[in-house]
């Protein structure tokens, strides 16, 4: 199963509406998302298959062994779909 982590700077909130968006588009599409939503700091080493960010804390986070997506609008669905869900279809394929 895929493992995503989402990240925000507080680690709740943000990073949790964007960690159940991404669970629920993953099962629109038939894929099952296992998922963490964390602050910055946390996230650094954790393994993940993918990691989603704001586009200001993506930056932050060059260098992890995960590929980080950068969202610019949290708020915006069809961002989040266009940019994630390549990944997690490239993941079950």
């Amino acid at each position: 199963m895929m493992n995503v982590l989402t990240v925000c700077g507080m680690g709740f909130g943000t990073s949790l509406m964007l960690l159940m968006e991404v669970q629920d588009m993953g099962k629109r599409h038939g894929f099952e998302v296992n998922g963490e939503a964390t602050d910055l700091s946390s996230a650094k080493g954790k393994v993940a298959d993918l990691i989603i960010a704001s586009s200001e804390i993506a930056k932050e986070l060059a260098g992890e062994s995960a590929v980080v997506v950068p969202i610019v609008n949290l708020l915006d669905k069809e961002e989040i779909q266009e940019k994630v869900l390549p990944h997690i279809q490239a993941f079950y394929a």
